[in-house]
């Protein structure tokens, strides 16, 4: 029987006017009716159709394997491999991340039916830092753009997610974040005796390919996903719409004449990739337009990475939901390390 949930039951109860999804939703349609009729909000209306165009098939993929996850993949498998304490733990997600073919935002819905599958904290933020620009699809894109220099921001992805879920662990053993899957840094005792590939082979025997099963199934990964969607899509918007007014109003100029191979450089950099990260697909060529204005590797670097780790996008989805401790700790731990690597890059390009 399943446990009474308050929020949960709040959550169905509430008119689907009053729901998040539907306000942001409404609002930015109506920012781009008025773009029609106003031609200062002309820019507002290209610059979101244009990151619009970059990212649907991301996000409609990214919700698509949530609504996989969530109807097919039971919490057991998840808790196998994501929710124990040890290090290779990190490990496994980096390659989860790796394998994952989306961006940023796509990843986004994925992560967090991780998490309510049973992954915990440190390993949702290492696949989520692995993912976006160490997965295979952007792997290639970056050789295409960087040469191979983009071998160098591959690697540094995944140093980043792994010292940085790593850090993740060690807090969530002082208890100093939030992880509801966490019991004072032990394992499940259930976990030490589930064998995924038995229990595999066990469903692939009892599972009859009949027509009311499939359409069973897809129902069921269809409620998943907008389940998910309600909960992560108004944030996207929400990111979309800021870094849409980002890119139209602020002068392209600005920030490439001041992103120079210095120390301010770096931070100008840092600040810009905070405001207008949008997707990895997306900012891979603006990251590649940097370097071919000012030979600054280190700031296209930090241009990629820090757009993941500082998205108010990202932190806004930790926050709600897992804790705004998990949120705020992830800049923190991230942030000094992505421009000590970017600084070095400088100094040895």
């Amino acid at each position: 029987m399943k446990k009474y949930c308050p929020s949960c039951a709040a959550r169905k109860n509430t008119p689907w006017y009053k729901e998040k999804l539907y306000i942001i939703a409404m609002v930015t349609v109506i920012f781009i009716i008025l773009s029609y009729f106003i031609e200062y909000l002309k820019p507002f209306q290209e610059a979101f159709i244009d990151y619009l165009k970059l990212i649907w098939w991301a996000i409609l993929i990214g919700f698509l394997i949530g609504g996989i996850i969530d109807y097919f993949i039971p919490r057991e498998y998840i808790e196998k491999y994501l929710s124990r304490h040890r290090k290779r733990t990190i490990i496994y997600s980096i390659i989860f991340g790796f394998l994952m073919s989306t961006c940023s935002h796509g990843i986004l819905a994925i992560a967090i039916e991780l998490y309510k599958k049973g992954a915990n904290t440190s390993s949702v933020i290492a696949f989520l830092l692995a993912s976006p620009w160490a997965n295979l699809p952007i792997t290639i894109l970056l050789f295409g753009f960087f040469g191979i220099k983009a071998a160098l921001i591959v690697f540094s992805a995944l140093l980043i997610a792994t010292t940085t879920g790593l850090i993740y662990q060690v807090l969530e053993r002082k208890g100093m974040i939030e992880c509801r899957h966490c019991i004072q840094g032990e394992d499940k005792p259930v976990l030490t005796d589930f064998s995924i590939i038995k229990d595999v082979k066990r469903r692939w025997r009892e599972f009859k390919f009949t027509s009311g099963n499939i359409k069973k199934a897809m129902i069921g990964t269809f409620k998943g996903s907008w389940s998910l969607t309600k909960t992560v899509m108004w944030w996207l918007i929400v990111g979309m719409f800021m870094a849409a007014f980002a890119r139209a109003y602020i002068p392209h100029d600005l920030f490439m004449n001041y992103m120079g191979p210095t120390l301010a450089g770096l931070i100008l950099t840092l600040v810009f990739a905070t405001i207008i990260e949008v997707c990895s697909e997306g900012s891979s060529p603006l990251a590649f337009e940097i370097y071919s204005q000012t030979k600054a590797f280190g700031n296209s670097f930090i241009f990629l990475m820090a757009g993941v780790a500082t998205d108010y996008t990202e932190i806004g989805l930790i926050w709600s939901n897992i804790g705004k401790k998990a949120a705020i700790w992830l800049p923190i731990i991230t942030v000094p390390q992505i421009i000590l690597l970017g600084y070095i890059f400088n100094l040895l390009f």
